[in-house]
């Protein structure tokens, strides 16, 4: 009775091996070395090839930017003719983003008095003073309503008197006669620092190996200074699609898209970036353009502040970093082939359902094994767990 007991606890440690069964036949067998074939090339050609399955890839890309302007362009203001990056490059520091001014208007000589309102500005305009609520500031305007309506100079229409910084502002266009001409052949250097943390690896884009020397005279061009960190205005501009003289008018925006791609399988050391330009922001005519204002503030003997106002026009450059890192990787290369081959299971299963349900053809052989199998089970089966079957 114990040994009874104890056979079903034992059935727990048997271990049954899959009975494969050789059937002759070319069509089955063709088309599941044929399933075999695709299945091979999708692992060599696309896994390892094309995706490269046997790295370990890092697109966690850390990164900060450092850029300068340099050059001098001739100007026609009230303090100065001639502009250095400390004027036209707007934040002066440095970083992912700047402003390079192209073209300015300019209202000079402001002081805070009364004066009537800018005709352009909307609601801006009376007959009588009832018109002009005393204390009330306008929507896009230059000042505080003193509730008193006026004329304009040089101009028939009576506005509202406004207390603020006057003269009102300039309305008109920029003119080309102040756009800055020599900013075309401006430089822009762009300094990179990039670290993946997966790989505690860190790269730059300038060479070692003749700095700073080589990036006093040296000028970014993809096939005699790829590595130079240094761009001419005037490229940047042409690169990203846009005619200089045009948007230097009236401004534009522009992406500067440095992309690394680094493969340390490879070298560690051959790990470069790449450069990219592209034009960002609208090209209609309403939204077309970049322009903010600023102003610069000076004092009178008798202690007044003056200030001069500058609507400013240029070029935004934004740049931006992007980056992947891989690195061969041996738990990678053993997921990815166990999991292309675990396809070989459905092109057997295919072929059995392909033998057993779509061939017409009776195999023998086959029926024969399954009943000597059964006889064979049979046999060993003790007495008293066979079943009586009656007729």
């Amino acid at each position: 009775m114990a040994r009874r007991c104890s056979n079903p606890l034992l059935y727990l440690f048997n271990y049954t091996t899959v009975r494969y069964v050789v059937t002759q036949n070319k069509i089955v067998g063709l088309l599941y070395r044929f399933f075999q074939l695709i299945i091979m090339c999708y692992l060599i050609g696309w896994v390892f090839v094309t995706k490269k399955g046997y790295q370990v890839v890092d697109d966690t890309i850390e990164s900060s930017v450092v850029t300068k302007v340099k050059g001098i362009a001739r100007v026609n203001t009230t303090f100065s003719d001639l502009w250095g990056p400390e004027e036209y490059v707007i934040p002066d520091h440095g970083g992912k983003f700047l402003f390079v001014v192209t073209n300015f208007i300019e209202t000079p000589n402001q002081t805070l008095t009364t004066c009537p309102e800018s005709p352009s500005v909307p609601f801006s305009t009376c007959t009588h003073d009832d018109n002009c609520t005393e204390g009330e500031a306008v929507r896009a305007g230059n000042g505080i309503k003193t509730g008193t309506c006026r004329k304009t100079d040089g101009n028939e229409t009576n506005t509202c008197e406004i207390y603020g910084w006057c003269p009102t502002e300039k309305s008109s266009r920029p003119e080309a006669a102040t756009m800055l001409r020599e900013a075309e052949n401006f430089t822009v250097y762009i300094r990179n620092f990039i670290k993946f943390s997966q790989f505690n690896l860190s790269k730059t884009n300038i060479l070692k190996e003749g700095y700073p020397s080589y990036i006093k005279t040296c000028l970014h061009d993809e096939i005699h200074h790829p590595y130079c960190p240094v761009f001419r205005l005037g490229d940047i501009v042409s690169k990203a699609g846009y005619r200089f003289e045009e948007v230097a008018a009236k401004g534009g925006s522009i992406g500067i898209v440095i992309k690394w791609s680094c493969d340390f399988d490879m070298d560690t050391s051959d790990c470069h970036p790449q450069y990219s330009f592209m034009a960002m922001g609208s090209s209609t005519p309403v939204t077309a353009g970049y322009n903010f204002r600023f102003a610069r503030y000076s004092s009178d003997a008798a202690g007044r502040t003056h200030r001069n106002l500058y609507k400013v026009y240029g070029f935004q450059l934004n740049v931006m970093v992007f980056g992947t890192a891989s690195q061969f990787s041996i738990i990678h290369t053993i997921i990815n082939v166990a999991s292309v081959l675990t396809l070989m299971a459905v092109g057997s299963y295919i072929c059995d359902v392909i033998l057993l349900f779509m061939v017409k053809k009776k195999y023998a052989k086959f029926e024969s094994l399954i009943k000597a199998d059964k006889e064979i089970a049979l046999q060993k089966m003790p007495d008293h767990s066979k079943r009586k079957f009656s007729y």
